[in-house]
């Protein structure tokens, strides 16, 4: 039995801190299993013979989860650049960010931001003086150079700042939550757990700063998911024998502390 956000009570058998929310939809797009089930049991009809009310809920409920296009558009185009469907594309994106990154292991925030601002000023002006020199010439009326750019609507709506705060919030109280269970030792195995992934950060941060870290972290995301695209029998395999030899040292562990053993659900 997986724990929600809102539970007080510790996670499953296997579970590693936070993964039980995963596997719940917390961080992906689940529909928990009884919830089809507690429709099909309640579904009365109106006196009209029309929808009922708990019907037209569950309808528009379905709606708020189609009508997100935009937000689909750009997880599919996300997930386009990470497997090179367009290598041009995905080449100018991955450069672009490593340039910018490498940049800011050499100079302040500041000046990289300044620059990057003075290079884009000089090119916007070099063209739009270029333009009007242009039409002068041809004494042609083509108007502003950048005029279908600046008639895009880029302000946000008060229902998208809405959703995005909420989610926001979601995800704050569920983190303060779970450290909170794992500070106070709610559970005795996730917080050794915890205690031994803080220990090795401590190595990890020695090695390396932030930015050494970011860089990394962005090479990994534009080569790993080709290269398990290409692989993922073989990596599949063994991920499952590591992660088999690890619930075995995890289990072993876990009988020979005293208290550590979960209860039962």
């Amino acid at each position: 039995m997986s724990a929600k956000p809102s539970d007080e009570l510790g996670g499953s058998e296997e579970k590693w801190f936070g993964d039980d929310y995963e596997r719940n939809g917390l961080f992906g797009s689940s529909t928990p299993s009884g919830f089809g089930e507690l429709r099909d049991e309640f579904e009365p009809m109106s006196a009209d013979g029309g929808a009922s009310d708990l019907d037209r809920q569950f309808n528009q409920f379905q709606d708020d989860v189609k009508r997100p296009a935009v937000a689909m558009e750009t997880a599919s185009t996300a997930v386009d650049l990470l497997y090179w469907r367009n290598v041009k594309q995905s080449g100018g994106v991955f450069s672009s960010v490593l340039l910018l990154l490498f940049s800011l292991t050499q100079f302040s925030v500041v000046s990289v931001g300044a620059y990057l601002a003075l290079a884009a000023l000089s090119a916007t002006i070099s063209f739009r003086i270029y333009k009007s020199v242009l039409q002068a010439v041809q004494k042609t009326d083509e108007g502003h150079p950048f005029k279908s750019f600046l008639e895009v609507e880029i302000a946000l709506s008060q229902d998208q700042i809405g959703k995005y705060a909420d989610k926001i919030m979601l995800y704050s109280n569920t983190c303060m939550k779970e450290l909170r269970r794992l500070f106070l030792v709610q559970d005795l195995v996730d917080s050794l757990k915890f205690a031994v992934l803080m220990w090795l950060l401590t190595y990890v941060g020695a090695l390396f700063n932030g930015l050494t870290l970011l860089i990394l972290a962005v090479i990994c995301m534009f080569t790993m998911p080709v290269i398990y695209e290409k692989h993922q029998a073989q990596i599949d395999q063994y991920v499952g024998l590591i992660r088999t030899q690890v619930n075995s040292v995890v289990g072993k562990i876990q009988a020979k502390i005293p208290g550590a053993k979960r209860k039962e659900e």
